[in-house]
């Protein structure tokens, strides 16, 4: 059984952190800070007592301190917690960032909901690459190896001639924020016959070629030999060659994506 990785894998260790002496002015100012956090965990002599956000600074005086408007009953995790069951935690309480404390409830870490997110993602692509090794392995009984590597997107072959507009503005916003999915690719190229073609990741190859990114990191799937790939014969049929051939769809949604009126 695959062992459930721990918030001490993924959460953030270095952590800013406020004091409840702290002045509402003072920390208004760095919350205000381009690049600072929305809220901060509150602590005293390292243990934590509470949380401030933006929201709860919004209606106080600006000479008050951070302990009269903090909250004090605050939810956190233990480090050894697994990463879903904080998950469930985030979730569940419709909060965007959850503190990790020590048995003496000293600050470690912080975990937040883009962090679970990228621990699912990092879980989700070796799934998908054990099942197509499979199926190549069973399709034309051979060895696969396999190393996660940068792969160059004009070296690409797509084996996919349209994809959605709305899907890909989601993976555009994915990989603003360093939450892209590594590609899935295989590489059949033997001297001047075979290619480098995309099995997963269409929409993900697409966003990064309008945000002007080169490569991607990819999970390289390799036959041990020369095989005809179903996808490779389907690519040349459809004249599939560059990230250039594929169509972006913009005039309809996700065939998987309905409105309420489609529903009733």
């Amino acid at each position: 059984m695959e062992r459930e990785p721990p918030v001490s894998e993924y959460m953030t260790p270095d952590v800013a952190t406020v004091a409840p002496s702290d002045s509402v002015s003072a920390v208004t100012e760095r919350i205000n800070d381009p690049d600072g956090p929305s809220g901060f965990p509150v602590c005293k002599n390292e243990v934590v007592t509470g949380f401030v956000t933006g929201r709860d600074l919004l209606a106080a005086d600006d000479t008050a301190t951070v302990a009269e408007v903090m909250s004090h009953d605050i939810i956190v995790a233990d480090p050894d917690m697994s990463v879903t069951d904080a998950a469930r935690v985030i979730l569940r309480s419709d909060i965007q960032k959850l503190p990790v404390v020590d048995d003496e409830g000293r600050l470690t870490g912080i975990i937040s909901n883009t962090d679970v997110i990228r621990s699912q993602i990092e879980r989700a692509t070796p799934e998908k690459v054990g099942k197509l090794r499979r199926t190549l392995t069973e399709l034309h009984g051979v060895e696969i190896e396999q190393e996660r590597r940068q792969v160059e997107l004009a070296d690409l072959v797509p084996t996919q001639e349209q994809i959605y507009a709305d899907e890909l503005d989601g993976r555009r916003y994915e990989l603003e924020r360093g939450l892209a999915e590594p590609l899935v690719v295989i590489d059949t190229r033997d001297g001047d016959a075979g290619g480098l073609y995309l099995a997963d990741g269409h929409h993900r190859v697409l966003a990064a070629d309008q945000l002007d990114i080169d490569e991607m990191e990819a999970y390289v799937i390799t036959p041990e030999k020369r095989i005809e790939l179903g996808m490779a014969k389907t690519a040349a049929e459809q004249g599939l060659s560059s990230i250039d051939d594929v169509t972006v769809v913009d005039h309809s949604r996700h065939p998987l994506v309905k409105t309420t009126t489609q529903l009733q």
